[in-house]
């Protein structure tokens, strides 16, 4: 799935977060934004998939400009193409890790086990589909989340920090269950993170400031 932005621009009254951003992301390519804290990585990744808002330019996902679209076209086409990892989970404590993981097909009207155990096999959680959110590690919680991520089939995956709770052993393993996963399944990866080591293992690593993005 392609991703194209166009000089975005985003401010908070009257202060620039980031100005003139314009980038392409090629299907099944793998992106890194770095940059530092404050610098708008999360709400550009938000934008992205029209969750925020933007007073200049232009985002268009598959071909489609979303600036266009109102708050229900959005929220299908997040729901049909778009998946996301946030470096909180946002797990549901009161789901076990399989309603979890299928809680994107159920919103889409789909109901397939044997979709949701694969997924869960694939990101090393194989056997754990019973337990609760709160039975499991940081490390396992951020794999529930690729997993639910990804169980259905985006063409675009973004990623906001998913290992900046993790102790490095564990951050590796996670990045390993997410570009293993994102490349088997030929999604496309935009990466915001601070660290050095989770961007190298991408394709390209883009830089951004407040006066827009560079490589």
């Amino acid at each position: 799935m392609s991703l194209r932005i166009k000089k975005l621009g985003k401010h908070y009254g009257e202060v620039a977060v980031f100005t003139n951003v314009s980038l392409e992301v090629a299907p099944g390519e793998f992106v890194a934004i770095v940059g530092e804290s404050g610098v708008g990585k999360s709400t550009l990744l938000n934008c992205m998939a029209g969750l925020d808002s933007w007073d200049s330019g232009s985002v268009e996902l598959d071909g489609v400009d979303i600036g266009v679209l109102n708050d229900d076209q959005r929220a299908l086409l997040r729901r049909e193409k778009v998946g996301f990892v946030f470096q909180a989970f946002h797990v549901l404590p009161h789901l076990d890790v399989a309603q979890n993981v299928a809680l994107p097909l159920l919103l889409l009207g789909l109901h397939d086990d044997e979709r949701v155990s694969a997924m869960l096999a694939a990101v090393g959680l194989d056997g754990l589909g019973a337990r609760l959110p709160q039975q499991l590690s940081g490390g396992q919680l951020q794999r529930v989340a690729i997993a639910r991520a990804l169980i259905h089939r985006p063409g675009l995956l973004l990623a906001d920090e998913p290992t900046g709770n993790l102790d490095p052993a564990t951050a590796a393993k996670v990045m390993d269950a997410l570009v293993a996963q994102t490349r088997e399944h030929g999604a496309s990866l935009v990466l915001v993170t601070h660290s050095e080591t989770a961007a190298a293992r991408a394709d390209r690593v883009l830089h951004l400031s407040s006066e827009g993005i560079r490589a």
